[in-house]
Parts: C-alpha cells; structure tokens; sequence
C-alpha cells in the first residue's frame, strides 16, 4: 500500500526550478532515504512533503489524500530537524507533550503517550530536565520523542545527525534503526552521510540537480549504478573511473585500451555492444595484485590507510591520478612500493562518455 505518492513534483523559485517533476511511491512502513550532494532539492523536496515549502506543481498524496494545499498541522506527518527546534524554557516532558496541547488533546492520552516514547527511547531519567542540561545525542532522543508521541503516519528526518560527532551518530542510527523496526511507520530520511543512507535505508533516491538518477535498494545501487554519477557518489571510498576506448572484438567482445595501450585480459571476457570513448569504473575491492606483465595499472604506492578491519592504498598511476585499491587487512606494503593491480571482467562497470548512463 502506498502511503505517500508524489507525482511530476516540482518546485520552482521564479524562473529557476529547482526540483524537475518527480515521480516517487513510497510505501506503508517503508523506511526512503534521500541523498545527494549539497543543493540537489532532497532537503527542499523533505519540506514540501511536510508542508513547510509551497509545491509549484505536480500532486502530493500523504494517506489517500492530496494535501498539497493543506498546513503541515493537517498533514499527520511529524518531522525531526537538523538542530532538534526544542524550546529552552521548557522541560523534556513538556517539549513532548507540546504538539499534543496544541491539537487539545486530552491530559491522560498525552500522559500516557509521552511516558511510552521515553521507554522506547530511555530517556525517562531526564524527563523534568531542559534541553540546555542534555548532550546533543539525548536532544535529538527529545526530538524523536516529541514526533513519536504525535503517532503520525509518516515521519521526516532532515540530517538528524549531523550536529553529532562520530561515536554519536553510530549510536543515533542505531536507534532510529531499532526505532524504526519496533514502529514499521513510513519514514522519509534526509541525509548527505552514504553509511547513514546504506545501513538505514530500504530504499535510496539519489538526487542530481534537482531530478532523480536511481530508485533503489542500498545494494543494488552500489552493485549495478545506473549512472556515472551514482557510481561515483555511492560508495566509499568512491569507485575508481577512468576514461577508455571499447574496440569491438568477435562476437560482440571487446578490448579495454588506455592511452592506446590495450588493458591485458580485458578483451578475452568483456562483453558489450557498445563501442568508441566510454567510462570505467572498478571499485577498490575489485582490484587485485598481479605480476607486472598481467597488470592493467601499475604505479608507486603514495598514501596507505589502515582502518583495523580494511586497509587502503593509493597508487600514483599517471599525473594527477590516483587508484585507490582495498589491500588484505595485514597487507605488508609501505609507501613507495611498486604496485601491479588488475580488475576482474564480472565487477567491471561500463558508463557511456556523452549521457553517463550505464552500458551493459
């Protein structure tokens, strides 16, 4: 069942447009995360969902209803911001019974409701403290708290975390995470952060300029991008991409060359009807040692990164151009190493040069 469906949205600021007419069906309990670079519309298009942007154009159906002309008030919707919006002179418990006031809702009812949303979020032991008295992780439990006790049928998370240091926002995703499972309510989830949008998500949007580049599950989107940009914007560290030429080869096959030099193996086992300049992408753990004479990239070793569980080297191929490569946890290398790779023809990603979109 569709909870939320948005249809040819657009918004527009004068003559600049700044979302293109997007088509996106959200579900009953699905958890949606929007992500994108700085000003690509996912924070904007969060805003018209909840009513605090005006929608240029398209239909916005929350529940059954258009609400495009409603007030965020009528939307049953809650949203939960950036910087936690809680008022200093008031208590935790007073915060989160707020909105119930406001709607008139009767005192036993908001009793009841405030006092479920601490234990699900452990915060009873604060409740008559006021925000300037709590750490930012326990503001934004308030802040969860305060939309939790609303029981709406959708909930807005615009970066809920980035005011919070490392540590903190593992702890937070996790909770919206258990949240989330224990409430199976329709959430929409704003975020710049990939881990946040791989580790929350049920599905993706990715957003480019105000339009969508691909709707999907987290995986599918880091194994099969739809586009160059996704490849790039999904994953970290990001996906190796260099330019290349396809040379068409006996049945359909085809060589991989680079700087005119014709990558070894490649044109044994790719196979695409695609020909002339093209894009490819290897990821960092798609990349292995190999003798020099096998090798597609060779090059010093100028940075090593180890981070425990992974470790991350990267190899100066050219100037200007770097590889990274995922190396074995307790790989012995050290800066300035000689470093042979090559890429295996099943992981290898395809982007035409002119539209970026994928190649099969």
């Amino acid at each position: 069942m569709t909870a939320i469906a948005l249809r040819q949205i657009r918004k527009t600021y004068g003559s600049l447009q700044v979302i293109h007419d997007l088509d996106i069906d959200i579900a009953s309990g699905e958890f949606l995360v929007l992500v994108g670079p700085s000003g690509c519309g996912k924070s904007t298009l969060l805003r018209m969902i909840a009513g605090l942007e005006e929608i240029s154009g398209g239909v916005l159906d929350i529940g059954g209803r258009v609400v495009n002309a409603l007030p965020p008030s009528d939307r049953d919707i809650a949203m939960v911001f950036q910087d936690y919006a809680l008022y200093p002179h008031m208590s935790v418990r007073e915060n989160m019974a707020f909105g119930l006031k406001m709607r008139g809702t009767d005192g036993a009812t908001i009793e009841r409701r405030v006092t479920k949303a601490a234990e699900i979020l452990k915060i009873q032991s604060f409740l008559e403290r006021r925000p300037a008295q709590l750490s930012g992780g326990q503001r934004q439990r308030v802040a969860m708290g305060r939309a939790i006790v609303r029981e709406p049928s959708a909930f807005l998370f615009d970066e809920p975390l980035s005011n919070l240091d490392a540590a903190l926002r593992v702890e937070m995703r996790l909770e919206i995470a258990k949240l989330h499972n224990r409430m199976k309510a329709t959430t929409v989830y704003v975020t710049h952060d990939q881990v946040e949008a791989m580790t929350l998500a049920d599905r993706i949007v990715v957003l480019n300029a105000g339009r969508i580049e691909q709707i999907g599950p987290p995986l599918e989107l880091y194994h099969h991008p739809a586009s160059l940009f996704v490849a790039r914007f999904i994953g970290s560290p990001t996906m190796n991409t260099m330019e290349v030429v396809l040379a068409g080869g006996d049945a359909g096959r085809v060589t991989l060359s680079r700087n005119g030099r014709a990558l070894p193996g490649a044109g044994c086992t790719l196979s695409t009807p695609a020909t002339g300049a093209a894009t490819l992408g290897v990821r960092p753990e798609d990349l292995e040692g190999c003798a020099p004479e096998e090798a597609w990239f060779s090059g010093q070793l100028a940075v090593v990164e180890r981070l425990g569980s992974q470790t991350f080297g990267y190899v100066e191929i050219g100037e200007s151009r770097m590889l990274t490569v995922e190396f074995p946890q307790d790989a012995g290398i050290r800066v300035g190493d000689e470093i042979h790779v090559r890429g295996r023809a099943e992981t290898l990603h395809l982007f035409d040069d002119a539209t970026g979109l994928r190649l099969e």
